[in-house]
């Protein structure tokens, strides 16, 4: 993966074989915490939804080198075990990976070896297949700089809807859907880096989520 400052990223893997990556309440939890730990010092969350066998998130970037780690407090052992935001992402799921392959007696890889990463705010030649209709025709957009932030948002919060795990996003705990529109307060997104987009002001209902697209 490669990484620019000043730019949105949707960030995503999934179980290898599609098999399960999480397994219990707590393995959710257990991942939150790993994104703080790993992401964080890197970039800003705007948005995040965790599934049963697979996960996206969608950050902006504010650094991606180890040296900015020491002016923001870090030690330098600290600083060390992140070096740069690719190899923390890889360091958190091999952490993950060692803790379920514990809890469920398994061994071997548990995520597809390859975590995708996509630019939405570099948008030349750009066109992602998250962004077909269920025909497999393109959205078409005018500004794709500003709109496709707002497409993989939407997407990446309806995704539990598309999947019929629940009939409402405010219904799936495990995305940052309720931080912005519904009774949760989390610390883990930074909604004013989203607002700066004009993302959660444009946010869908749900009642307008089942006609958004896969």
């Amino acid at each position: 993966m490669i990484f620019e400052r000043d730019n949105i990223y949707h960030i995503y893997n999934q179980g290898n074989n599609r098999q399960k990556i999480f397994f219990k309440l707590e393995n959710y939890h257990y991942f939150l915490k790993k994104i703080s730990e790993h992401i964080l010092p890197f970039a800003d969350i705007i948005a995040y939804c965790l599934m049963p066998n697979h996960f996206h998130l969608m950050v902006y970037v504010k650094q991606v080198e180890i040296e900015t780690l020491l002016s923001q407090g870090f030690t330098a052992s600290e600083a060390l075990t992140k070096q740069c935001f690719n190899d923390s992402i890889g360091v958190m799921l091999r952490s993950y990976t060692r803790a379920i392959n514990k809890q469920e007696n398994m061994s071997g890889s548990l995520f597809r070896s390859l975590t995708k990463a996509e630019c939405l705010t570099k948008t030349s030649g750009f066109s992602p297949s998250f962004y077909n209709t269920s025909v497999g025709t393109k959205i078409s957009i005018q500004l794709p700089e500003r709109q496709y932030p707002q497409v993989c948002f939407e997407y990446i919060h309806n995704n539990p809807v598309k999947a019929k795990l629940v009939k409402r996003p405010e219904d799936w705990d495990f995305s940052s859907y309720k931080d912005y529109y519904g009774d949760r307060d989390g610390e883990l997104i930074n909604p004013e880096r989203a607002n700066e987009f004009g993302l959660f002001s444009l946010g869908f209902t749900s009642s307008e989520a089942q006609t958004k697209p896969d």
